[in-house]
């Protein structure tokens, strides 16, 4: 990805109010090369096979499932409580990358999709193996809008352009019926949907991405002249930003599967719709 400058973020009509998505703003990056695809389940199992690692999820014995998802073996294992505000995620003992519906369920018929269960450290630990790292969050989006400008999609601004599903979201009354008009109930393969202009595959929907910065909904450009964060975080950083949205997303409860939505969650916490995609920096000219 060539360095420059792009625009940044999004003042339309279908901004979140309070996720600091504005103002547009333009924003200087340098050149880096960032994954096509999201990591699969086939490459994050060659990573544990390699190096023994256990995610948070396994350590913690439970992870976050869709309840529309949660397999018919894993009932008995929903965990007591619901999410505030989000009822529909259940904490399910058992579920982690390799059962990502819990016990019952499983990635044999998976490989290709994108992992999932994984948190912002598990992200991170992979991204290292792999001799990359995690995304800034101004790195995400310029790729993630693959050359066009002030879009809101990856492909413009028509969601559905001549009628045709671009990426795989929710369609029909969330949360309780997923038609699956787009082809897809759950994730779909990371090579599902035509890739945007710079060639990367499903920046929007299929699942969130762990990037490297703290979360702040105070955006400052002047303040934030590189946009790189550290890697180690601000004393008060207690979440982590996800950029791209979700198949659970739906204009009627969660629009952010635009090029310019963004949303957190704390770097300890696991789902089933969030997971990794790695960038690497380019080596310098000698």
């Amino acid at each position: 990805m060539h360095g420059g400058p792009f625009l940044m973020g999004g003042e339309d009509s279908d901004a979140v109010p309070g996720d600091g998505e504005g103002p547009v703003r333009e924003v200087y990056v340098a050149s880096y090369y960032i994954d096509a695809k999201a990591v699969t389940n086939a490459q994050f199992a060659a990573f544990v096979k390699a190096t023994g690692y256990v995610t948070e999820a396994e350590r913690y014995g439970w992870s976050y499932v869709f309840h529309g998802l949660v397999h018919p073996e894993a009932r008995a294992h929903v965990v007591d409580g619901t999410v505030p505000g989000a009822p529909w995620w259940l904490a399910v003992a058992g579920a982690y990358w390799r059962a990502p519906d819990g016990p019952g369920s499983s990635v044999s018929r998976r490989q290709n999709h994108p992992v999932v269960h994984v948190s912002w450290h598990d992200a991170a630990a992979y991204a290292a193996w792999a001799g990359k790292r995690l995304p800034t969050e101004a790195e995400w989006e310029k790729a993630a809008r693959g050359g066009l400008v002030a879009a809101r999609f990856p492909w413009g601004d028509d969601f559905t352009p001549r009628g045709q599903h671009r990426c795989n979201t929710w369609q029909g009354r969330f949360p309780e019926v997923d038609t699956g008009d787009d082809g897809f109930v759950g994730t779909a393969p990371v090579t599902a949907f035509r890739p945007n202009g710079f060639g990367l595959y499903n920046t929007s929907g299929n699942v969130w991405e762990w990037c490297a910065d703290w979360w702040s909904a105070d955006w400052h450009a002047e303040d934030r002249p590189d946009t790189r964060t550290d890697p180690a975080g601000p004393p008060s950083g207690t979440a982590k930003v996800i950029r791209g949205g979700s198949y659970l997303c739906h204009a009627s409860y969660c629009n952010r599967y635009r090029a310019a939505a963004r949303t957190m969650n704390t770097p300890d916490t696991s789902t089933g719709h969030t997971g990794i995609r790695c960038v690497a920096d380019v080596p310098p000219f000698r």
